[in-house]
């Protein structure tokens, strides 16, 4: 049923930026806590970005803070990353994920991640 659909990566030069969409379909998008991931060859999935359901409070790892902004609009189903200042380390597969809340079973759905690379 629910699915995510992530989109936006691409090969990007160090200090351009980059905004990654998520689009949210077959469950309550607006109920769900949106996240960013991201994963690079050989090492662990890292957590940069989360938004709660209403878009009231955002938080991001240490390092991304400062470049990435994470949001969202409820009305289109869909969230959203947009970072700035790309640094070579960010490149990586982002993965939008949404987690509903503990009334509504504490689910989980998935985006099929989207590369992004940071080269020049």
């Amino acid at each position: 049923q629910g699915r995510l659909v992530d989109s936006g990566g691409g090969l990007v030069q160090p200090g351009g930026s980059l905004r990654l969409s998520c689009e949210a379909d077959g469950f309550s998008f607006s109920e769900y806590r949106l996240d960013w991931y991201r994963q690079a060859p050989g090492k662990e999935r890292e957590l940069v970005a989360q938004i709660t359901s209403t878009g009231q409070s955002t938080e991001y790892a240490d390092s991304v803070k400062g470049r990435f902004t994470i949001s969202r609009d409820n009305t289109k189903n869909a969230g959203y990353l947009q970072i700035d200042s790309l640094l070579p380390n960010d490149t990586a597969e982002y993965f939008c994920h949404a987690r509903s809340p503990s009334w509504l079973g504490a689910l989980d759905v998935w985006g099929q991640g989207t590369l992004v690379t940071v080269s020049s």
